[in-house]
Parts: C-alpha cells; structure tokens; sequence
C-alpha cells in the first residue's frame, strides 16, 4: 500500500523522498530547527540520514513522518507525521505525532493544521485508540500545539542519554470523537 498524500486547507503532506534533500538540508541546518533536543542544527549527512530512515518507515513499521508543503508556493515548510517513538521506552507500544517547521514557517498554525490532518488520519483510517505526542516543556510552542489538538499531559519521563525532561502528551480515540463532533455540530 503506499503512502498516504494527505490534503489540507493550506497544506499538502505526502511522503517525504531522497530528492527533498536540497529543500530539507537548508531546514535542518537551522540551529532552531533541532534546538530541542539536540541545541544545534543538523548537517547535510545527518539530514540524509533521517529521509532513509523515514523513506524505510513508510514500509516498516507503517507511520514516519511527510513532507509538509504550502500549497500557494509549494514551498517544503518541514515535516509532520505519525512515527513509532523510540522514548521513552516506558510509553511503547505507541504512536506519536510530531512536527518540525523551519523558522519563517512558525507561527502561522501550520504545525497545528498538520497535526490535525495526521490525528484525524490516526483515527480514522488507521484506527488507533491512543496517540501521543512528547516535547521538551521548555518548548512552549510544541505544548500549546499538543493542548490545541486536544492532547493533555499524561506523564514526564527523563532523555536517558541527553538527561532532558520529557512530557508525554495523549490523545484517545473516544476524547478525539467528543471533541470534534461537538466542533461540528
């Protein structure tokens, strides 16, 4: 089956491939970009590294992370997706959803707008029952994306190799349902 190409207002999110380097290194290079965790930007080899990695999780194990594009410019803005999260251990089995934009595409609710379609798309088609998100608490932005996606804490863990704290976020299926029908209606 391949990978979905979801659609939204503004946005289009499809997989992510080898030719989006050229695009995605410049994001990656932000220091921003990777600020948490790793408080430093990423060079070339290291973005190749993560589009193989997520090019192999479209197979295995299903979820990795899209390519997020403007659809007036058909900029690559970032990336947002469903991703198996290797930490905390303690969490697993478990589907995370995350999002990272390069600087000049924060703020403007994109990261709220991908979050939204790969939720809905966790639910509905993949039928999950719980989804959850983990941030660092220091990046506020990411935390008030999770609480406007209807996420509430669930629990804090620490990074066992770079010893920050964690909080872990969570959604369910049912809570995503009341929510959304209420919205609608």
């Amino acid at each position: 089956m391949a990978y979905p190409t979801l659609h939204t207002e503004r946005l289009v999110l499809r997989p992510l491939s080898l030719d989006d380097l050229g695009e995605l290194a410049p994001l990656h290079a932000e220091p921003s970009f990777w600020w948490y965790p790793y408080k430093r930007g990423w060079d070339r080899d290291e973005t190749l590294a993560f589009l193989e990695r997520q090019i192999a999780a479209y197979d295995d194990p299903g979820v990795a992370m899209s390519a997020v594009l403007t659809r007036d410019t058909g900029e690559l803005a970032g990336w947002a997706g469903l991703s198996v999260p290797n930490l905390p251990t303690e969490i697993l089995p478990a589907v995370e959803v995350g999002w990272r934009l390069g600087e000049r595409f924060r703020g403007g609710g994109i990261a709220t707008e991908a979050g939204a379609a790969w939720v809905r798309h966790g639910f509905e088609t993949l039928h999950l029952d719980k989804i959850v998100s983990i941030y660092e608490p220091e990046n506020r932005a990411s935390g008030a994306v999770m609480r406007r996606l209807g996420f509430e804490f669930e629990n804090e863990y620490q990074h066992p190799r770079l010893g920050v704290r964690l909080h872990v976020f969570a959604l369910n299926r049912q809570a995503w349902l009341d929510r959304n029908t209420t919205r609608r209606g």
